[in-house]
């Protein structure tokens, strides 16, 4: 007997039809002889709509009354989920993130979670009955309904697997696993059998929306079984692990991308200590997220234009901010740009074999695509393109690399040097 944690998302639970489906693949679990704790999100488009609602009545809503709209999505299906497993003469019990005092920051909209009171849910457990709990959601130290920011379901899931030990924690989805890249911008893309945790968080942190980079973040600091599954389909999915056994077959794992990229540029501001921090500052005071940073010495040697990224959704405050410290700083101009995407190169692979950078310019040269921005690691290279060249800029290095076959069959061109 296993002790098992599931999570579904939106579209796995998207309708009556959806949570009946769910409720029978749990049982079968726990028919299995195997303990079962379910994690659900809101119901497909449920979330949105919610925000809809918000910025009905208000432009900016406020981040506390905005968390206390937004999970009530959750609490819906965790109800819906209950009734169909019960239906199914299947014990369950649900609970909201504040009843089994999922404990988070104060960070409205964008709460972390600091701890899990799992005596409820053991007890549960115990008795034997399947426990649902709403994922996205916990509670702060003063009582107050917090969310964990989009995708949080999955960090709620990786955050229970991890309080109760779980032998394992199945993130089931609309994909049947982790692809090398997304199938619907390449076709050829290849399901991987497995992935290295490193690996996946770079995915994740790059722009691949098949688990929230949080949640990897977590599972990887707390030893936590994850695999991605299919909920409309059978198979083994993708196994995400420490093990590193075919590097030297797989020298890239996939190519993420994120549409959801913006650009902000402030020209001649003076060069000399802390004038990053200067600019930065303010827009960190925001909690905006930086991404990449570049800083080119101006012709004249006294001035510096500091360029970097951020997520779309922060452009106009980010913008604002920056406007009023250039201002400050006596910058010459501010320019913004929101036509941009990233596209990166994964793998651990890369960190025993030359030549990755050569071969990936090389491919985007041919296609004609001009590089904005370049950010290198051990295990990922990114670049900024223009908005535009996303999809033939993806397929381009998917088939330079050969990712669309077995890892044996893929070789890499001979460039010298990163």
């Amino acid at each position: 007997m296993a002790l098992i944690v599931q999570k579904y998302g939106g579209t796995s639970v998207g309708s009556s039809e959806r949570i009946r489906a769910v409720a029978d693949r749990v049982k079968r679990a726990r028919d299995q002889g195997h303990q079962v704790v379910v994690v659900v999100s809101a119901m497909s488009g449920e979330t949105d709509r919610l925000i809809g609602l918000a910025k009905q009545i208000q432009e900016r809503p406020v981040p506390r009354e905005l968390d206390v709209l937004l999970s009530t999505g959750e609490q819906v299906t965790i109800a819906l989920l209950a009734m169909a497993l019960d239906a199914l003469d299947c014990p369950a019990r649900s609970y909201t993130g504040a009843q089994v005092h999922i404990l988070t920051d104060s960070a409205y909209n964008k709460a972390r979670i600091h701890d899990i009171d799992a005596v409820r849910v053991r007890a549960d457990l115990d008795a034997g009955r399947v426990v649902v709990i709403a994922g996205f959601q916990g509670i702060d130290a003063a009582g107050n309904i917090t969310t964990l920011g989009r995708g949080g379901s999955d960090t709620s899931a990786v955050a229970v697997a991890a309080a109760l030990k779980a032998d394992e924690c199945q993130i089931y989805t609309d994909v049947d696993g982790v692809y090398t890249t997304d199938p619907r911008v390449e076709p050829k893309a290849r399901k991987l059998d497995r992935i290295t945790f490193e690996e996946m968080l770079e995915m994740a942190s790059l722009g691949s929306k098949v688990l929230q980079i949080r949640a990897v973040e977590f599972a990887g600091k707390y030893k936590v079984p994850l695999r991605v599954l299919s909920s409309f389909d059978e198979g083994a999915g993708t196994l995400i692990t420490f093990e590193e056994d075919t590097v030297e077959d797989a020298k890239i794992a996939g190519i993420a991308f994120s549409r959801d990229e913006a650009k902000l540029t402030v020209l001649g501001v003076p060069d000399q200590p802390g004038v990053a921090h200067k600019i930065l500052g303010p827009i960190a005071a925001a909690n905006i997220e930086v991404d990449m940073i570049v800083q080119n010495i101006a012709p004249d040697e006294t001035t510096t234009d500091f360029t970097f990224t951020v997520h779309r959704n922060d452009y106009e405050r980010a913008l604002e901010i920056l406007q009023g410290t250039a201002a400050t700083l006596a910058a010459r101009q501010v320019l913004g740009d929101e036509q941009i995407v990233k596209i990166s190169l994964v793998g651990v692979g890369m960190r025993n074999h030359a030549g990755i950078a050569c071969q990936m310019f090389g491919a985007l040269a041919r296609e004609g695509i001009n590089i904005r921005m370049i950010s290198t690691s051990e295990i990922k290279i990114s670049v900024v393109v223009d908005q535009k060249y996303l999809e033939l800029g993806v397929r381009a290095l998917h088939d330079a690399f050969g990712l669309g076959r077995p890892p044996q069959a893929a070789r890499s061109a001979n460039c010298d040097g990163i």
